[in-house]
């Protein structure tokens, strides 16, 4: 096919993973292996020292991995991505790529609560400091860069408040910093959001949430923007070792064929309810950017090409009436995760974000009421009507 970066993102969804296969395939197939074949001595050392391109061994590169890679590298503009375990393995590749002993990060404080642990915890071993910010305050970020500060790590629509970051400003105060960007576009997909396209370094996904879209995945990757970063962490990457494996390549390269359409019936449905959450006499507040109401709704409009699925929403009973809507809805399903083909509610405080612990929680805006939805593909109608007869028992 010709130029695949030249055509539409419904295009690319579809046609971005595939590959010449010598026996004409239509869908590329699993290379479920572990180590390739040479074809002779010289043939081995070649590719072991660059001379050649090829396989060696599946956690060094394989076929399968790198349709999915070129796939999500495509959507997000970027040079090349790199495959991952899971969102965290991704997060964890990206940040131990740009920090040394001594650097200090600043981070968006509404973020996926594990991220917290892993740069309060385990690269606070390391001698990393890191700072949380409200980073939809451009001032409040700048009064927390210092010398030492080697990371700016963003989410927008943050996790689980949903509140918007300017991914453009907030690039160019890294950048005079002296530091890198990295996003996690998680919530968004390059369907909706490309923050290369706004000044980030890398962009990182859990592809186990709307990439693949089917709740059967666990995977990430991270998306860098010229050979040199590639280089980087491809190499940290095969020394790290946690990558991801072909059959949930395969996978995820299926479920993006469908993005695009997916994403569009997320975000139809997902203005919908949050118009009726809005208008509830129970929903105290509704944090959606897709609402004028939004104090990001002007910065996510010109960055994004939608407000996605993603609702989070706070009931006038607190935490108490939380339970009873959770434990009341019939059609949604009480779980963590979210961009799935089905609607997901939950709790974040007791669930996604209680490692933050109360103090990290109240910083980050992230009430014991707060509860958050994913909307799914299933008839908006129906989603609505369930939300209703469970705010009825409240």
């Amino acid at each position: 096919m010709d130029d695949i970066r030249k055509r539409s993102k419904d295009t690319q969804c579809v046609h971005a993973s595939l590959m010449e296969d010598a026996n004409g395939a239509v869908v590329p197939p699993i290379y479920q292996t572990s180590t390739f074949k040479f074809r002779n001595a010289d043939h081995g050392a070649a590719l072991f020292a660059g001379r050649e391109k090829g396989y060696i061994y599946t956690r060094m590169g394989n076929p399968t991995v790198e349709g999915v890679e070129k796939a999500v590298a495509v959507l997000e503009g970027g040079y090349a991505g790199i495959g991952c375990g899971s969102g965290m393995a991704a997060l964890h590749l990206a940040f131990a790529s740009i920090l040394r002993a001594g650097d200090h990060v600043v981070c968006s404080e509404s973020v996926y609560g594990p991220v917290v642990g892993l740069l309060n915890v385990q690269f606070s071993n390391f001698d990393i400091d890191v700072s949380f910010v409200d980073t939809s305050d451009l001032e409040a970020v700048k009064a927390a860069m210092t010398p030492k500060t080697k990371l700016v790590h963003v989410e927008t629509p943050g996790n689980p408040t949903l509140v918007i970051t300017d991914l453009a400003a907030m690039a160019k105060i890294a950048h005079e910093g002296g530091a890198k960007m990295t996003v996690d576009n998680t919530f968004m997909s390059p369907v909706l959001q490309r923050p290369l396209e706004h000044g980030a370094d890398m962009v990182i996904h859990s592809m186990t949430k709307f990439l693949n879209g089917h709740a059967d995945v666990v995977a990430g990757m991270v998306v860098v923007k010229d050979e040199d970063a590639y280089r980087l962490v491809r190499g940290m990457s095969n020394a790290f070792g946690g990558t991801i494996d072909p059959f949930n390549s395969f996978l995820v390269a299926r479920g993006i064929k469908t993005l695009a359409i997916r994403v569009q019936r997320h975000n139809e449905s997902g203005k919908k309810v949050a118009a009726f959450l809005d208008t509830h006499p129970k929903v105290e507040s509704v944090m959606y950017p897709g609402l004028e109401s939004h104090p990001g709704h002007d910065v996510h409009a010109k960055q994004a090409d939608g407000p996605g699925g993603l609702i989070s929403f706070e009931l006038t009973g607190g935490l108490e009436a939380g339970k009873v809507l959770m434990d009341s809805v019939k059609l949604c399903v009480l779980a963590v995760s979210l961009g799935g083909v089905e609607t997901l509610i939950q709790h974040p405080a007791a669930m996604t974000h209680a490692s933050m612990g109360p103090e990290g929680r109240r910083q980050a805006g992230i009430t014991d009421g707060l509860v958050r939805i994913s909307v799914g593909i299933e008839d908006v109608g129906e989603i609505i009507a369930d939300l209703e007869q469970g705010l009825e028992k409240v």
